[in-house]
């Protein structure tokens, strides 16, 4: 993967990637892997509050008393560590040069909070790689940014030797739900994507999986 580019302070327009839907500006989105000449441009799209409560993604791979504390700069070392490694903790997309959604997804393993859920523990033995979290920036949230994530997903974990991708989506019981309480994804996103549910241990919980 490249590495060689470091950002300047306003994000560049990216390489290569995946073409999607139209953003609010007219821009295609495109899904780059999140390498480290790419984190200036995740940094800025998480913004002071690392997407929320300084959590900086690391919700799902720590334990709770090391995510509480690093809760703020803690966590976003944490998550630089991550980035700076051969292997991408996530995805970022772009509208033209701004950075605007963000999922991460890396094999089930990487995130052992999974397994401490009695609604989230593994189905079976088979091994898959994880969907756990997404963040969009609030202008463009609701422009079907989380279905290109998550069909850029797909491919990224395919090419990495994936064959089957799995996903911890809410099924909300009311129309509306503040955004903070859907970080994992909404189900009928996952839908979208081409995930189907295989597990469900709670009623607004289900467990999603796409073969790939």
């Amino acid at each position: 993967m490249k590495k060689a580019r470091r950002p300047s302070e306003a994000p560049r327009a990216p390489r290569t990637g995946v073409a999607g839907p139209a953003g609010s500006a007219g821009a295609a989105i495109r899904v780059h892997p999140a390498t480290s000449d790419r984190w200036d441009d995740l940094e800025a799209l998480f913004g002071p509050r690392g997407a929320c409560a300084g959590c900086w993604c690391m919700w799902w791979r720590l334990r709770r008393s090391e995510w509480r504390e690093g809760k703020g700069d803690g966590n976003r070392r944490a998550l630089r560590a991550l980035v700076r490694r051969d292997e991408p903790p996530g995805l970022i997309a772009y509208a033209g040069k701004e950075p605007v959604g963000w999922i991460a997804v890396a094999p089930r393993e990487a995130y052992p909070g999974l397994d401490r859920s009695r609604t989230l523990k593994a189905v079976d033995e088979r091994p898959v790689w994880s969907v756990t979290c997404f963040f969009t920036a609030r202008a463009h949230r609701r422009r079907g940014v989380t279905v290109k994530l998550l069909e850029a997903a797909a491919r990224h974990a395919r090419a990495q030797g994936a064959d089957c991708l799995e996903g911890y989506p809410v099924e909300p019981r009311k129309d509306s739900v503040p955004d903070v309480w859907v970080f994992t994804g909404l189900a009928e996103a996952f839908r979208k994507a081409g995930f189907v549910e295989v597990a469900r241990r709670s009623e607004t919980r289900p467990i999603m999986r796409r073969e790939l």
